[in-house]
């Protein structure tokens, strides 16, 4: 064994110590095994609402694109730092409302809210087909990572299965608090290696970050600027407009909240989560030294470019460290991900099937779904196959079609009833199923419009299909007058007579 190798596992057996031990003098009754019993202070809401952007995805995908695709890729800081900054007005409701009606899931929100459990069943369906994937990329990256940083002493899929075992187990046992002292050491991980990566190599190679800059410019004139047509600067605001709506849509992010002892937890993490994002320039920065000094990745490829530059720049023994913060990047997300999964669908669908079970059964229900996840999100991993890409691009747009029925909710009484919330939201994903399975896009769809319209993020229809349908539906099956007064709609449904 390398020492590089070594490294890693030390590294794994201590975050799943860690995940074990979080749960000592805890009773892991439902509300302890996903919200922590709502008992979270600012530091960790703040490991886990920061931790789920620096995922697998962010590590090898961020200086992936910063390699392959140069100024586009900064829509990704631009969209995090503003939905941070949206959490300040978004969360505090929630999380109000959620203790007040002790709700555990993202389902059961939206189930209180329109008095519907159907609508609850949807909204579970969409997270956990959108989990899926988000599961698949993390097992993936995982795999990636520690196969790369070991030297290829181990190869990806025995990778993902220790991984995928470490962390079905600490997710079982300890629920939220594996996942919440997991991201603690990941955090602290991360911060050293994206900050040290993001500065030495730039000045090791170039002299420093504007030298570097220079560097690919002169080799590739126009590559750090937007260009024209395509990933434009339409696509680029279209883009971010959609991804902050969806941020917080991720049935695992949007759990996350329930956990915080108060509102003002929310308050605090928004003067620090928007800077904590300022972390991603140096994965960037990474992704842009790599262009010159290890060329030739084309496509998916150039996910590996910071593998690749740390394997050419260091010892074994640093690349072990590196090969140690991706492997955590992966628990962290991936055990999040399992957990909320699992919760949807022993809280929102078993128990909608048979609503005798108790609160105990249910929570025993869930943790037994854990491993049911896993092995199928192993199964599509060592798979993979064309129906995955498909299933990625989805994912986001899959869960932003939940945003408007949120939003219209957060007053005293919803602006929609549950028929046009249940239509609306399926309008909007049978709508980001069609564009992504037929690849359209609004070029395709009106090529002779400018190119300013046609460059906007597809996603955008589906979110105005959404709304259109949700409103329509709305006036159509809620009666304005009954008996010559106003229809009262206290439970955000018609009232018939």
């Amino acid at each position: 064994m390398n020492i590089a190798l070594a490294i890693i596992f030390a590294f794994l057996l201590l975050s799943f110590y860690s995940g074990i031990r979080a749960r000592q003098g805890k009773d892991m009754n439902m509300e302890q095994w996903t919200v922590g019993g709502r008992g979270f202070g600012s530091i960790f809401i703040f490991l886990l609402v920061a931790g789920e952007i620096y995922t697998t995805f962010t590590f090898l995908g961020g200086s992936g694109w910063a390699y392959s695709k140069g100024a586009p890729s900064y829509y990704v800081l631009s969209y995090i730092s503003l939905a941070y900054v949206i959490s300040y007005w978004l969360l505090p409701p929630i999380w109000r409302y959620a203790k007040e009606h002790k709700l555990v899931s993202q389902s059961d929100f939206f189930v209180s809210k329109y008095n519907s459990p159907m609508l609850g069943i949807l909204v579970a369906a969409v997270g956990v087909i959108a989990i899926i994937p988000y599961l698949v990329l993390q097992f993936k990256g995982l795999g990636i990572i520690v196969s790369e940083a070991s030297y290829g002493t181990i190869s990806p899929a025995a990778a993902v299965w220790l991984g995928v075992i470490a962390v079905t187990i600490y997710v079982m046992l300890s629920g939220i608090h594996g996942s919440a002292w997991t991201a603690a050491i990941k955090d602290i991980m991360i911060f050293f290696v994206v900050v040290f990566l993001g500065i030495y190599l730039p000045y090791h190679y170039y002299g420093g970050i504007q030298p570097m800059f220079a560097a690919v410019h002169a080799a590739n004139p126009g590559f750090l600027t937007f260009p024209t047509e395509g990933l434009s600067t339409s696509w680029y605001i279209s883009t971010v407009l959609i991804t902050v709506f969806g941020f917080y849509m991720w049935p695992h992010t949007f759990g996350s909240v329930f956990s915080a002892k108060n509102e003002n937890v929310f308050r605090k993490n928004t003067i620090m989560l928007p800077l904590y994002t300022l972390m991603l320039l140096f994965v960037f920065f990474v992704g842009f030294t790599a262009i010159l000094q290890v060329p030739g990745l084309k496509g998916a490829a150039g996910d590996l470019s910071l593998l690749r530059l740390s394997l050419k720049t260091f010892d074994p023994w640093i690349v072990g460290i590196i090969g140690a913060a991706g492997l955590l990047t992966a628990l962290v997300p991936g055990s999040m991900l399992l957990m909320t999964g699992a919760t949807l669908l022993a809280k929102n669908v078993y128990k909608v099937m048979a609503p005798a079970t108790s609160d105990v059964q249910i929570a025993k229900v869930a943790k037994l779904l854990v491993p049911v996840l896993s092995l199928v999100s192993l199964y599509f991993t060592l798979s993979g196959g064309d129906t995955l890409v498909t299933l990625l691009l989805m994912g986001y747009s899959l869960v932003t079609q939940l945003f408007p029925a949120l939003l219209f909710s957060l007053g005293k009484q919803p602006l929609v009833n549950k028929y046009g919330a249940f239509a609306g939201i399926a309008a909007g994903v049978l709508t980001v199923a069609y564009t992504t399975i037929s690849q359209a896009t609004l070029a395709t769809l009106f090529p002779h419009w400018p190119s300013v319209i046609q460059d906007l993020n597809i996603g955008v229809v589906a979110l105005l299909v959404n709304i259109v349908v949700m409103f329509g539906v709305t006036l159509i099956t809620k009666p304005l007058f009954v008996d010559g007064q106003q229809a009262a709609n206290t439970e955000g449904t018609p009232t018939f007579k």
